[in-house]
């Protein structure tokens, strides 16, 4: 595959920001509030986009004339994405951006990326860092951290943990997931199977910080003990968000003081992924089931907004990750055991765009094999939208 212009690709996504302030200038909406178990209901200045690609005012004027490509599903409307999605292609051992269109723009490994001896086996998560330069990812179940220059010819710039290794002395990791380095360099992990919250310093090899009691019996009692934490994500307030796999858990947590504020369960959920907050007292998160589901919830665990189709092609299947899309409210989610990146629209609970074919894992372009991990690329990444606000180690 040739490589691309990645400066040609960024002026592409600085445009579409100036064409998304002036349609906010001209597009006026009123707010609406989700209803519990059910679509959102929508606002009557809105007409929303549904799967069959019919039109939207709302983004009719940021990328209105984008076309789907081969790639997509059918009824899929690029213009609900700001920018190029960033895919964690675990199957496939390897990162893909892909665009609005369903285009392969970029990709980790390329050739000549790894340098001899080197590996890069099964990403399930990867962001780019909050500067937007390179690219972290968790390679979850090889035991290493990797961060990755985002160039056009990408390689493996720093590596925490010994890959095929897992272990609970410092320097090694036993199942990390989702870490997320903060503005200073520092990366915050959780480290599943050793229970625990890991800060690991800038290019360093040792942890910063340990919250949390290294210890194989997870149970929830934080922030002495966690019940196999498996995401640490920034809030708007500075705090993180954690998730615990066992007895379905969701905490605030304040790195620098090492407080929880608070704990609640997602409803009705058996296994909790990577919770992440949408707005003030609303929160996220997914169900790693199948078939899957998708909630937003409050602190108190009131129920705010559902998505669990039990059959036919909006079913989910072990989703991982979900995440609100800043432009416009929908959900961008990995349903990974359906080897398909997809876009929510949580008005109508339809899917709005879809990359992958589902069901149907491959390696040609348009499919995936079991997705773990998305990101927006800059400046809607999750990492650069929250780096003014991301919260700091006391040891910083």
């Amino acid at each position: 595959m040739p490589t691309p212009n990645l400066k040609s690709n960024f002026a592409r996504v600085m445009a579409l920001v100036a064409f998304a302030a002036l349609a906010a200038i001209i597009i006026v909406t009123l707010p609406s509030k989700p209803k519990a178990n059910g679509s959102r209901p929508v606002s009557k200045l809105s007409k929303q986009q549904d799967v069959t690609g019919q039109s939207n005012a709302a983004s009719k004027g940021v990328q209105a004339s984008l076309k789907p490509g081969p790639n997509l599903a059918p009824g899929s409307n690029p213009s609900v994405l700001p920018s190029d999605v960033l895919i964690a292609d675990e199957g496939n051992n390897r990162i893909l951006l892909v665009n609005p269109e369903g285009k392969i723009v970029w990709q980790f490994p390329s050739k000549n990326s790894l340098a001899p001896g080197q590996t890069f086996l099964r990403p399930d998560d990867a962001f780019f860092t909050p500067n937007g330069k390179d690219i972290i990812a968790t390679e979850e179940t090889d035991q290493v951290i990797s961060l990755i220059s985002f160039t056009k010819h990408p390689k493996i710039l720093w590596r925490y943990g010994t890959p095929g290794v897992a272990g609970h002395t410092p320097g090694l990791v036993d199942n990390p997931d989702d870490a997320l380095m903060m503005p200073n360099g520092d990366v915050i992990t959780a480290d599943i199977k050793n229970c625990n919250i890991l800060i690991i310093p800038k290019g360093g090899h040792l942890p910063l910080q340990t919250i949390g009691i290294t210890d194989p019996y997870c149970y929830h009692q934080p922030p002495h003990r966690w019940a196999s934490p498996n995401g640490a994500f920034p809030m708007s307030n500075g705090d993180y968000l954690i998730t615990e796999i066992n007895g379905d858990w969701v905490d605030e947590l304040n790195i620098a003081t090492g407080k929880v504020l608070w704990s609640t369960h997602p409803p009705s959920f058996t296994y909790p992924s990577d919770s992440n907050q949408v707005g003030p007292n609303t929160f996220i998160s997914v169900d790693y089931t199948k078939p899957g589901a998708v909630e937003e919830f409050t602190k108190h665990g009131r129920l705010l907004w559902r998505y669990a189709p039990t059959s036919g092609p909006g079913m989910l299947n072990h989703p991982s990750l979900c995440a609100p899309i800043p432009t416009n409210g929908d959900i961008l989610c990995n349903d990974d055991g359906n080897d398909r990146v997809i876009v929510i629209d949580p008005h109508t609970n339809k899917i709005v765009w879809q990359y992958g074919h589902t069901g149907v894992p491959g390696t040609a372009p348009g499919y995936l094999n079991d997705p773990d991990g998305t990101d927006l690329a800059p400046p809607y990444s999750m990492l650069m939208t929250h780096a003014k606000t991301m919260g700091l180690p006391a040891t910083s």
